[in-house]
């Protein structure tokens, strides 16, 4: 039976204001909360009747008992009725079997709460439920749920690679795309006027700055991990020198659209600048490069003087 549960992945404790619950990350990317600390972190930790009886019922017979009450009934909507009814039952990484809600409900419980007292539908001894709901929605406001639950859990970083990941795989082919011109002659014009160098567009020599200065000024900023995984996956010779342009590896339809925008967005700096100082400033500004607030130095230049 436990073989058809999911299982979590990461587990914390999520703290809202000083009210504290546990958590988890299902293997599917669920954000689940333990459903008693729920009950527990409104001041209504239930009665063992009532979860006794929830438990031995069939699943979706009884809502928890921090909803239950019958005057609340009207303020809690079809869809969050459906998620309510069926709790997620899930294999904590230590092997119990614990039952929770989706992390996106905990809002839409505090909503219930505060509507109903907005409409002055609440008895006296659950006002203070209401103000427990009310201190709930004020730290969600402040901090998305799925954001604490990624923090306590520590599921950020596999989120952030999940994320990157994608990004990747929108950017970057594994297939080598045949070489096309994509740098047009007036990036290179623009380049040698700002840094002083003099310029012919019929030589193939290049100061060796030039390809650091691409790196930086265009996959650097292209899109987050783009240049690293370029470099990860380009073979190079024996002298060191790659094999192939980096823009052979970018996707027809997402990466070299976007590396043309990129490269007019650049240009079109290039030419309002009047020296390379000046034009650096400008794209530190406009088009910052991903995850890198520092600036780099080389061994022979400094690419931003």
């Amino acid at each position: 039976m436990n073989d058809a549960l999911l299982k979590a992945t990461h587990q914390g404790e999520i703290n809202i204001v000083g009210i504290k619950m546990p958590c988890a990350v299902l293997e599917d990317g669920t954000r689940v909360l333990r459903e008693r600390s729920v009950a527990k972190s409104l001041g209504r930790k239930g009665s063992g009747a009532h979860w006794q009886k929830k438990r031995s019922s069939e699943k979706g017979a009884l809502l928890p008992e921090y909803v239950s009450p019958k005057n609340l009934d009207r303020f809690i909507d079809d869809e969050t009725r459906k998620m309510l009814l069926n709790p997620i039952v899930y294999e904590t990484k230590t092997g119990i079997i614990a039952q929770g809600i989706p992390a996106v409900l905990l809002p839409k419980i505090c909503d219930i709460w505060l509507n109903a007292k907005e409409k002055d539908a609440l008895y006296g001894s659950q006002i203070k439920t209401a103000k427990r709901a009310e201190i709930l929605m004020r730290g969600l406001a402040h901090v998305g749920i799925i954001a604490l639950v990624d923090e306590a859990t520590g599921y950020q970083e596999v989120r952030d690679r999940i994320a990157l990941q994608k990004i990747l795989e929108k950017y970057i082919t594994k297939e080598l795309l045949p070489w096309t011109k994509k740098f047009p002659n007036e990036f290179y014009k623009e380049m040698f006027r700002l840094r002083n160098w003099q310029y012919s567009p019929v030589s193939v020599n290049r100061p060796s700055l030039v390809g650091k200065l691409t790196n930086d000024l265009v996959y650097k900023r292209l899109a987050p991990g783009v240049l690293a995984e370029l470099k990860r996956i380009t073979p190079r010779d024996e002298k060191g020198r790659t094999k192939h342009r980096y823009h052979q590896r970018l996707t027809e339809d997402i990466g070299h659209p976007k590396l043309a925008e990129h490269l007019s967005s650049v240009l079109a700096l290039m030419r309002a600048a009047a020296s390379w100082p000046g034009f650096y400033r400008l794209i530190q500004r406009a088009l910052p490069r991903y995850g890198d607030t520092l600036t780099i130095k080389f061994d022979d230049e400094d690419i931003n003087k």
